[in-house]
């Protein structure tokens, strides 16, 4: 059975009084390396505060005794309050995103935008191409991330067809195999691009609001995504 909530104890802290500069100053005492710890803002729960150590969302309590790092689970709506606050606080600026390393789909008017990581041997990428087929007047950024055995081959020889955007719609639509192609891709770029957003899998789609979410979304939530406002 899995565990609701994980919290675990991850170093000693001097005493400090409450407040979030205290807290500030006796974590940066503890860790000098990290550089300046900007983010300590107290939470509606617990009496925690949350903290940014290291590009990571912790906890410290109310003295600045403990670091916690784990996921804070509300056990009477099962909301993982923390993977929450990860996607407002690590939200991405989706106009800075090197969009050319993608292959790109106009539908309707393509007013509303979605960057999604996608692997051509993933299943649930293929569900989520079915779902994206009823979802309109958007565009579609899809950067081509294998991590399966022998994706590879099939990112390249989509990449060099002719027609990008239709070898791909073929293969994940109608397992229609890409025929085989060479040319100079950028591969190596968007598996940089994705670690560097922190991308473990696929599909992990981005919505124009800066949200990140990892996974498969069926198409209701793809447009209440796509609808959403910016979190900025």
């Amino acid at each position: 059975m899995k565990k609701l909530i994980a919290l675990f104890l991850f170093a000693s802290l001097p005493f400090a009084h409450a407040g979030e500069n205290e807290i500030r100053q006796s974590l940066q005492s503890k860790f000098p390396e990290i550089g300046k710890i900007e983010h300590v803002v107290k939470t509606p729960y617990a009496g925690l505060y949350e903290v940014i150590i290291d590009d990571r969302l912790m906890y410290t309590d109310a003295q600045g005794e403990y670091v916690i790092e784990g996921n804070v689970i509300d056990t009477k709506t099962r909301r993982d309050l923390s993977e929450e606050r990860r996607r407002v606080l690590f939200a991405i600026d989706f106009d800075k995103l090197p969009l050319e390393l993608a292959v790109k789909k106009v539908k309707g008017n393509g007013k509303r935008k979605m960057a999604i990581f996608s692997d051509p041997n993933c299943s649930f990428c293929k569900r989520l191409e079915k779902e994206l087929s009823g979802v309109n007047n958007v565009t579609l950024y899809f950067f081509m991330y294998p991590i399966f055995p022998g994706s590879d081959e099939i990112v390249r020889n989509v990449i060099c067809a002719k027609n990008p955007l239709k070898a791909w719609d073929d293969w994940m639509l109608s397992e229609i195999v890409p025929a085989k192609a060479t040319c100079t891709t950028q591969t190596d770029k968007v598996l940089a691009l994705g670690r560097k957003l922190r991308v473990n899998g696929t599909p992990n789609l981005v919505f124009a609001n800066g949200i990140q979410v990892p996974g498969f979304l069926p198409a209701a939530e793809l447009e209440k995504n796509l609808n959403a406002p910016s979190v900025k």
